[in-house]
């Protein structure tokens, strides 16, 4: 009975589900259907999960108890990909397994910056400085989520008092959805996705600053359309001054998502008509923008059909859009949604066409995060690398010649953060290094660099304690 009203929920077949030899590769899948990946989506933000161990051949079912009685009780987030190959669509690149020279890495650091717990955040870089936006519960009762700023002028050592940003429309983001900030000198824009009337869908939100964070005004959206849904944002910056954003929306209402882009070149205070750049994407994996040493924006995306990462650029500030390419060509077949986006970022100014990439692929004998590199902007790319064993969330970095590719990783006692690190521009890797303990429940890292070094930070939720955001420096 059980299983029955798990398949029914979710429409899919249950007789094959994947493990990796010991555990299930874990990633949340949901129908390809907009409507209803939005509310799997919304099941995610508001409920709590539990998870048996599994062997390799046995079933796993994932339990979820959902707080508002007027929709099911229970799904099962983790199914089979139905449909997919075997057979190797491309070849790919076992990790090389070499001694790591000493890394010094300073004794990681937790913190809810005043909230009661963390259940979302963005960190970006400009000038040498780190700033961040995360959002969480005030107290252990409330259910409105409170946005907080701050940051850091010494690499990440240190952060200033947070702001509030008050009497705003409320947050519904959470890891994997989350808020977006930008800056640009004294100018920071942050945009998140609003509360709708159905659960986990609603409008963006943008609020902007002209005065380093210390106080903050409501921006328009970006979307225009503040009775729609728009989740799964990016912001960035160019070297002029100008803010961009990019995000996942339906208001055809074609039943599938379409990635959008607009621009504004007054702090966020107003945007040009959004554009259409991809009719037809997966409906609930995130975003990533890049810019290039020359200006060039790009966006990494999880394309429709196939279910892989493709590589959208322009080089006119957003006028004009072209189709790079697909970033590791698994040709996953897939029909619904693995909630994982990608990591992209330049070498720098010394190499300004050597891109660095790390993306998720669900294709059968594959399924893992993989790192890639490019030495033509991204028009062809090296043999997928896999990165760890049950690797699935990552992110990438470049300082002074070195790369670091960081990811989350499901194991027997839960989810850890590794890190590995290149000297040769991702030819060969050092060992991969543990930052947490699987019992901390640490998932979604970020990556930023500064002239202090790399700083790594994520979200972990330690057993029955609040969720915190923890950070630690790789000098």
């Amino acid at each position: 009975m059980f299983s029955t009203v798990i398949k029914d929920s979710l429409n899919k077949p249950f007789n094959k589900l994947r493990t990796n030899g010991k555990v299930l590769i874990p990633f949340v899948v949901s129908l390809s259907n907009h409507e209803r990946n939005q509310l799997v989506q919304s099941f995610l933000n508001y409920v709590g999960w539990v998870s048996a161990s599994v062997t390799q051949h046995s079933q796993r079912i994932v339990g979820l108890r959902y707080t508002n009685p007027t929709y099911i009780l229970l799904l099962c987030l983790v199914t089979t990909i139905n449909g997919c190959s075997s057979d190797p669509f491309l070849s790919t690149d076992e990790p090389t397994k070499e001694t790591a020279e000493p890394t010094t890495v300073a004794a990681y650091s937790k913190s809810t910056f005043g909230l009661y717990d963390i259940s979302t955040f963005d960190v970006y870089v400009d000038n040498d400085i780190i700033h961040l936006i995360a959002g969480g519960k005030g107290s252990v009762n409330d259910k409105p989520v409170t946005l907080r700023y701050t940051r850091s002028e010494d690499g990440g050592r240190n952060w200033l008092a947070p702001v509030i940003l008050a009497k705003f429309p409320v947050s519904i983001n959470s890891r994997g959805n989350d808020i977006q900030l930008a800056a640009q000198g004294s100018h920071l824009l942050a945009a998140w996705q609003g509360k709708g009337e159905l659960p986990g869908m609603g409008p963006m939100v943008s609020a902007y600053s002209q005065d380093n964070g210390n106080t903050w005004a409501k921006g328009t959206n970006p979307a225009i359309n503040n009775t729609g849904d728009q989740s799964h944002t990016d912001l960035i910056a160019d070297q002029h001054g100008h803010f961009h954003a990019v995000w996942l929306e339906d208001p055809e209402e074609n039943g599938y998502q379409s990635l959008r882009y607009a621009r504004s070149v007054d702090g966020g205070k107003q945007w040009n008509k959004a554009a259409t750049l991809d009719g037809s994407t997966c409906s609930c994996c995130w975003n990533t923008f890049a810019l290039s040493p020359k200006n060039e924006l790009n966006i990494l995306y999880r394309d429709m059909k196939p279910r892989d990462m493709s590589l959208l650029r322009t080089s006119d500030e957003g006028k004009a859009w072209q189709q790079v390419g697909t970033v590791g060509k698994f040709g996953w077949q897939f029909d619904g949604c693995p909630h994982v986006g990608g990591g992209l970022t330049y070498t720098g100014t010394d190499k300004p066409q050597q891109l660095h990439s790390v993306v998720w692929t669900g294709l059968e004998q594959k399924a893992g995060l993989y790192y890639l590199n490019s030495g033509d902007n991204g028009k062809s790319w090296s043999s997928p690398r896999k990165l760890g064993d049950a690797a699935i969330h990552g992110d990438i970095a470049v300082l002074d010649g070195k790369l670091i590719a960081i990811w989350d990783e499901m194991e027997a006692d839960g989810t850890s953060i590794f890190y590995a690190k290149s000297e040769d521009g991702g030819l060969t890797w050092f060992t991969a290094v543990r930052l947490t303990a699987a019992k901390n429940a640490a998932t979604h890292p970020r990556l930023v660099v500064t002239k202090a070094g790399f700083l790594a930070m994520w979200t972990e939720k330690p057993n029955k304690q609040p969720s915190q955001l923890a950070w630690q420096l790789i000098e």
